[in-house]
């Protein structure tokens, strides 16, 4: 029992320094631009980690491009981060799915200097308004988990702020 409590709260702290350990990323996005996560801070940023090859990333990508759409001009933006892949085909599969996100060309090595681990794709790290991490999944995302999620934060902000 003491082994197991001694487990349980040694995760705990592993979770709780896990948002602590957020840092400013820098990436440059297929047309050249700099994506920093400073540059978007009062907005929620969504980092998706996918590759061309990957089904689970094609079967989350249309969400993806719905959800930035539905937000990009309020509240959220998304950042996809292209893992294992060439820029052309890269660049074919930006064209297939209509991507209007930035889309930026990266390597393992440098995601997770970045933002983080990336043991499997898609990964996703989701950022609140003020530049922590609050969501790191790895497997599909969709729209509905990102707005549910978002409605939920809001909700309990507002909660806090009439007390």
């Amino acid at each position: 029992m003491k082994t197991y409590c001694a487990l349980l709260l040694s995760a705990c702290l592993s979770l709780c320094s896990f948002a602590a350990v957020a840092h400013d990323f820098t990436f440059k996005d297929m047309q050249g631009k700099t994506q920093r996560l400073a540059d978007y801070r009062g907005k929620w940023v969504l980092v998706n980690f996918w590759a061309t090859w990957c089904e689970p990333c094609q079967d989350e990508t249309p969400d993806l491009v719905k959800l930035y759409k539905k937000h990009k001009d309020t509240d959220l933006v998304v950042i996809g981060v292209a893992l294992d892949s060439t820029k052309a085909a890269i660049s074919e599969f930006i064209a297939k799915y209509a991507i209007p996100y930035p889309i930026v060309y990266s390597s393992y090595t440098t995601a997770e200097t970045e933002v983080g681990r990336v043991k499997a794709l898609p990964t996703t790290y989701l950022y609140d308004p003020k530049g922590q991490i609050v969501i790191f999944q790895e497997g599909e995302i969709t729209l509905e988990d990102v707005e549910t999620f978002l409605a939920l934060k809001n909700k309990h902000t507002e909660q806090e702020e009439t007390k």
